[in-house]
């Protein structure tokens, strides 16, 4: 049964082209078959390539093990190596049958979005797999993997307050990108930022990844009503939660509980932690605004050279006004850029190194 259509904008480009010999049209689960696993020379769409189940299993070692980088709601991922030598992470859809249609939908909205944005701070996707049943998405390879991992120690190396301050810089730019319009003439709300979809490269620089989930405005209006609260438990926007209304501030509340985790070293939600402590915003937001109480939350793995207090005030503070229960309190996302800028100028006067220049993006 044919899936409906992503969004308007879908229905706008739809109503333009019926023609099934375009590999990304909508149409039903069946008409994806390739028609033969040979290697094909490799087609090319909005700049994104389609590649064969033959191609992800070359790419991959047939799935072996030593490849595999990671597992999240969609399914593995493997590092792989194209036949052009270009080294990628491959995401293959491994679902139960009752989830396959909701991550058909999700495998859409991803191809669908990524091949029309292109920003220094949004995950690069190099091309996708529809080959009968299986689905694949091929990213540009994140060496440093992923924000929370290294804030948890599972990273190779800690990281200190002037990588944390930019990378948190980085992650503002991609979500004001979305929300700006400019690309595409609609706002984009990613609806599943976390730690975790935040990915570093070897420079580590930081870029949003997974827009499964994300999900186009309609046209002048500046929330929607949905029936199902969609995302990630911890970083869920609580007029969300309560009313079902997305709005683009829903991503600035999920933006505010990832920089608590880069200013405490903590994790969004700890199950390992009393009742009372599990949930990182409920636990610190009331100290946020504490100057003395404020030095309590900061996490012990930061050096204590890397770093100055009103940096860590102002940083607290803007925090604080992203996880604001009321989303009209909360600031926008090009305000997080602008503030965040200047949050990273004040910690380098104070400790008297080099002042970073910031370029437009």
């Amino acid at each position: 049964m044919p899936f409906g259509l992503v969004s308007a904008w879908n229905k706008r480009r739809r109503s333009k082209s019926n023609d099934h010999t375009d590999p990304w049209v909508y149409k039903p689960v069946e008409f994806w078959q390739l028609e033969d696993q040979t290697p094909q020379p490799t087609k090319r769409h909005h700049g994104s390539s389609v590649f064969t189940l033959k191609e992800m299993e070359e790419a991959t070692g047939s799935f072996s093990d030593e490849n595999l980088v990671g597992k999240g709601g969609f399914g593995r991922v493997y590092r792989g190596t194209l036949r052009s030598g270009e080294i990628v992470a491959i995401k293959k859809m491994e679902l139960p049958p009752f989830k396959e249609a909701e991550g058909e939908r999700e495998f859409r909205v991803e191809v669908d979005i990524l091949t029309r944005l292109e920003h220094p701070n949004l995950v690069s996707l190099i091309g996708y797999c529809a080959d009968g049943k299986h689905r694949f998405l091929v990213y540009e390879y994140m060496q440093k993997g992923n924000l929370q991992d290294h804030l948890n120690g599972i990273g190779e190396s800690k990281m200190d307050w002037p990588l944390r301050l930019r990378v948190a810089l980085g992650a503002a730019k991609g979500l004001a990108y979305l929300h700006s319009s400019s690309s595409v003439g609609i706002p984009i709300v990613h609806r599943d930022f976390k730690s975790t979809n935040v990915l570093l490269n070897t420079n580590f620089q930081a870029k949003i990844s997974d827009f499964g989930l994300a999900k186009l405005m309609p046209e002048g209006q500046e929330s929607y009503v949905t029936a199902r609260v969609q995302g990630t438990f911890g970083y869920f926007d609580p007029e969300y939660t309560s009313t079902g209304k997305l709005t683009l501030q829903s991503d600035v509340y999920a933006f505010g509980v990832v920089l608590l985790e880069l200013l405490t070293g903590r994790r969004a939600v700890d199950l390992n932690q009393g009742p009372n402590d599990q949930n990182l915003v409920l636990q610190v937001r009331h100290i946020l605004n504490d100057k003395k109480k404020l030095r309590k939350v900061i996490d012990p793995e930061l050096g204590r050279n890397s770093y100055t207090m009103e940096s860590i005030i102002m940083f607290a503070n803007l925090a604080s006004r992203c996880v604001r229960s009321e989303s009209s309190e909360r600031p926008s996302m090009e305000e997080c850029v602008k503030e965040l800028q200047l949050i990273i100028y004040t910690n380098s006067k104070g400790l008297g190194v080099a002042l970073p220049t910031f370029r437009k993006a």
